[in-house]
């Protein structure tokens, strides 16, 4: 069996005054390789808790996550992480971040350096593989994250918010990048974010979550992320579909927000 499956997840985190919260319940999922998925929903949704789970980080309270057919019992290189800010070494240089995986793996230096060139040329950093990250934008440091994360060839790629620190028209660009790694690569890519915008043109399956608990509210099947492969993404931007269901999204969530705040205000 391949891909990746979550069955009746839960999450409960007890608090020290004797509380708890329930961060996730119920959340089942089944993703084939290749599946490009974007999440969102409001704060306190569990999103990031989902994805934390999934990577390794976390043991769910309840349920369990399968990874081509074995269970997730903590991180494993089948399953690269690319954080919001790019959590690069700093004391190394950017040929010297991509290439730790394979180098912690034990791999000849050709072929790591074959590897990590080839990288490089597919993020565009070449030129820029002596230069130490803290001499780079936030965009590129980006790219040698991505790129650090495809060295170890995982199956599944997690994102969490990985472009939600860049300017717009950087973030277009990496946008643009994603989905060229995507098809490419033929990898299964989960993407956090917070932006309705991204999360549908990131987004071949779209995950809307609701919280308290958080738990699946509605899953969408979209065009936008086909059509966006070497395309304008503002082009996308102009299909029939887009805007509809983009507004359509927006009220799911702005009602969501309003009855948790209806909620806290009654629980004051």
């Amino acid at each position: 069996m391949t891909g990746l499956s979550i069955n009746n997840l839960s999450m409960r985190f007890d608090l020290p005054n004797g509380g708890s919260v329930q961060a996730l319940k119920d959340v089942s999922l089944e993703l084939a390789p290749g599946d490009l998925m974007s999440v969102l929903g409001p704060s306190g949704c569990g999103k990031t808790t989902l994805l934390n789970i999934v990577a390794g980080f976390l043991a769910p309270t309840e349920g369990e996550v399968r990874m081509n057919g074995h269970r997730v019992e903590g991180p494993d290189a089948e399953r690269g992480m690319v954080f919001q800010q790019g959590a690069l070494f700093e004391w190394m240089n950017v040929r010297e971040n991509v290439g730790f995986g394979p180098k912690m793996k034990g791999m000849a230096e050709p072929e790591k350096a074959q590897i990590v060139d080839h990288l490089l040329e597919v993020v565009g950093l070449q030129d820029f593989k002596e230069k130490a990250v803290y001499e780079l934008s936030g965009g590129m440091q980006q790219r040698v994250a991505l790129a650090r994360c495809l060295a170890n060839d995982p199956d599944v790629i997690l994102m969490d918010e990985p472009l939600g620190a860049l300017d717009a028209l950087t973030r277009e660009k990496m946008q643009s990048l994603v989905l060229k790694l995507w098809k490419e690569t033929g990898k299964t890519i989960i993407l956090i974010t917070h932006s309705v915008e991204e999360a549908l043109l990131l987004g071949e399956r779209l995950l809307v979550m609701a919280p308290r608990p958080g738990r699946i509210h509605r899953e969408y099947r979209l065009p936008f992320a086909d059509i966006g492969v070497g395309a304008d993404l503002r082009e996308v931007k102009k299909h029939p579909d887009y805007a509809p269901t983009r507004e359509e999204i927006l009220n799911m969530i702005w009602n969501m927000e309003e009855e948790i705040m209806g909620r806290t205000e009654a629980e004051q």
